[in-house]
């Protein structure tokens, strides 16, 4: 199984992007969803998280700012990020879990520039 990771790229401050994540199949039933990112120099660090059942966990330097959302009939995640600053320049990372295994995906790189 791949996740497809996209919608990474180059925006200003204050801009906007929504990243999306799909498996190459299906993974049903999927126990969890979430993004993660890892900046230059820096540990990969967790963003968000989608439970299955709809409820959400975000990560403090984020909320209020980015959305989970998750489609477990598609086997996709979306990351919808506002109000970009540069402290959120990293390469993003989807990850998705079934109850038995844990799948990872190839990064898409956002960078803001300020």
């Amino acid at each position: 199984v791949q996740l497809q990771a996209s919608g990474g790229g180059l925006v200003q401050a204050g801009e906007s992007l929504k990243l999306s994540c799909v498996a190459s199949r299906s993974l049903l039933p999927v126990a969890a969803m979430a993004w993660y990112r890892q900046a230059p120099g820096k540990q990969r660090e967790f963003v968000a998280r989608w439970l299955s059942g709809g409820s959400t966990i975000v990560a403090g330097p984020v909320k209020g700012r980015f959305t989970i959302s998750g489609d477990d009939a598609k086997s996709a995640v979306y990351l919808q990020m506002n109000s970009l600053k540069s402290e959120d320049t990293a390469v993003y990372y989807c990850n998705m879990n079934t109850h038995s295994r844990q799948y990872w995906g190839q990064g898409t790189q956002v960078t803001v520039s300020s």
